[in-house]
């Protein structure tokens, strides 16, 4: 296959499933041009004036979808999308396929917002070719089927504010979405935040509603109209379908959104809380965001402590939302939580009780063609990597060993907050974290501005503010060369190289479209 270079010096594919790739440019340096996708124009006439949109068919959810996507025109090679928010507790997107394999359909592109391990039931119909190929983040079982070669076409993993670009400028054309949702109405107004299955809000599948061709709701709670609050309007929706049950929402919890209880990763956390307290980013009215790993919610945990003895109250918390962030909003640390996603159960009952609990999709907190949003109004953020090199790059996709295991998420638009730091441990699974170069590139140097690890801070050298306010911190600042160098003496040497083919089997997209590098086969 025919390679591009990016400005980063990465390899990427001349073409990623039939489209001629945009090589990455920089950071900031990409314009784009031309005008956003629009959507086929409907008419009133096609649908019952009533507003019942339901499938009405009896079976189970599999014969309910495969009746729906009957009526939607379901074709070989079509791209049907699906949404994230219940996790690993998702059931509508195994339903989705077992149906499109009824149907005998081929060649399908499936466009999801992010997949997780229970979506492994699909390695059939990978193996089949029911589903060609999958362009959506990948944690566990579909990345490591994907790193091994056996995906049909390459992989396309994007941050969730890439992907509402794609969609919007008409990279990515929907032909049917399938949307999951706790509560809607025969109309197709549907909402997250209540019902059986509440998973939160449903603002990862608020692009698919508004561009796809065609739009199912699937929801397991129907009430009468209207479903208020509404998150995904009836007027965009083509049928609903009534099911038993769309999703587990005690899974909505995994192993990313627990607090961790490793001593170390508590150590780290509580670094990063007393670097933020000490260098003056905790003031009066700052904002703050933090991930959805293990340190990084132990270090809202730490902040909120820090927060009450200061007597220091944010202007706003931006989420994923979970207990510790809900605790700060019912206790007046914070008058409001952005949240873009919900990430446990005290975050479902704080958006339908809490009205400073405001929902949000990609379109307004991480769209890179839009005109601003609010991730660079963050003042800290704190996320998680798999790997980071001594020049502050960072991997969040792949191993050391070069399989590919996890998703982008937000992460990726996170990085433009006015100080981004990474928590990671120095040593992960007797492997060094700290290398000469990441395995796979997904966040340029450039944007990251702290590394913190158990054993102190790395602060890069362009932030001199914050390598002169951390003079006042009691937090060890270590030079990031040095830092490797010791971890690197304790584990034995630096890690292997992985063993990878000449084969690309991902694509991994920047914030404004651009290839900023691909991942090969593993051998």
């Amino acid at each position: 296959m025919s390679e591009f270079s990016t400005a980063l010096g990465r390899s990427v594919p001349m073409e990623i499933n039939g489209r001629t790739t945009l090589p990455f440019q920089g950071v900031g340096v990409h314009r784009p041009s031309g005008f956003q996708a629009a959507k086929k124009i409907s008419t009133c006439a096609d649908f019952p004036a009533d507003g019942d949109k339901r499938v009405v068919v009896e079976g189970d959810m599999v014969a309910k979808l495969k009746e729906a996507l009957h009526r939607a025109g379901l074709k070989d090679g079509m791209t049907v999308s699906t949404h994230h928010h219940f996790r690993n507790g998702d059931l509508v997107a195994n339903a989705l396929f077992d149906a499109a394999k009824q149907l005998g359909v081929k060649d399908l592109r499936w466009f999801p917002s992010a997949s997780f391990p229970c979506h492994a039931h699909l390695l059939p119909y990978l193996e089949d070719g029911t589903i060609h190929h999958i362009e959506g983040s990948m944690n566990g079982p579909l990345g490591a089927y994907c790193s091994e070669g056996k995906m049909q076409g390459l992989g396309v993993l994007r941050s969730h504010g890439g992907r509402w670009q794609s969609i919007q400028d008409g990279e990515v054309h929907i032909d049917i979405a399938v949307l999951a949702a706790p509560t809607a109405d025969a109309f197709g107004n549907a909402t997250g935040d209540r019902g059986p299955s509440a998973c939160g809000l449903l603002g990862f599948g608020l692009a698919d509603s508004q561009f796809a061709d065609h739009v199912i709701v699937v929801t397991d709670n129907l009430v009468p109209f209207p479903c208020l609050p509404w998150q995904i309007q009836g007027q965009n929706v083509d049928q609903v379908v009534e099911v038993e049950r769309v999703g587990l929402p005690e899974k909505i919890v995994s192993g990313t959104t627990r607090v961790t209880k490793s001593p170390d990763r508590l150590l780290i956390a509580e670094h990063i809380a007393k670097f933020v307290r000490d260098t003056g980013i905790m003031k009066p009215g700052f904002s703050f965001q933090a991930g959805a790993g293990g340190i990084t919610l132990a270090f809202a945990m730490f902040l909120k402590k820090f927060m009450k003895e200061a007597g220091v109250t944010a202007s706003f918390v931006r989420g994923g939302s979970n207990q510790y962030l809900v605790e700060m909003l019912e206790e007046g640390l914070t008058p409001v939580i952005l949240d873009g996603q919900t990430f446990d159960l005290e975050g479902v009952r704080s958006m339908r009780e809490n009205a400073g609990h405001q929902n949000t999709s990609p379109f307004t907190s991480y769209n890179f063609h839009g005109k601003g949003n609010f991730a660079s109004m963050v003042d800290v953020v704190v996320l998680g990597a798999t790997e980071v090199d001594v020049d502050f790059n960072a991997n969040v996709v792949t191993h050391s060993d070069g399989r590919l295991l996890h998703g982008i998420g937000g992460w990726q638009n996170c990085l433009f907050s006015k100080c981004t730091i990474l928590a990671v441990p120095s040593v992960r699974d007797r492997i060094p974290v700290i290398l000469d170069e990441v395995t796979t590139m997904v966040g340029p140097g450039e944007l990251i501005d702290v590394i913190a690890t158990e054993q102190g801070l790395c602060i890069h050298p362009k932030r001199t503010d914050l390598l002169e306010a951390a003079n006042k911190s009691s937090v060890p600042i270590l030079d990031i060369h040095d830092l490797k160098a010791r971890v690197d003496r304790l584990c034995g040497g630096a890690p292997q190289k992985p063993r990878l083919g000449e084969k690309f089997i991902a694509a991994i997209q920047w914030v404004d479209g651009t290839t900023i590098d691909a991942v090969r086969q593993v051998l």
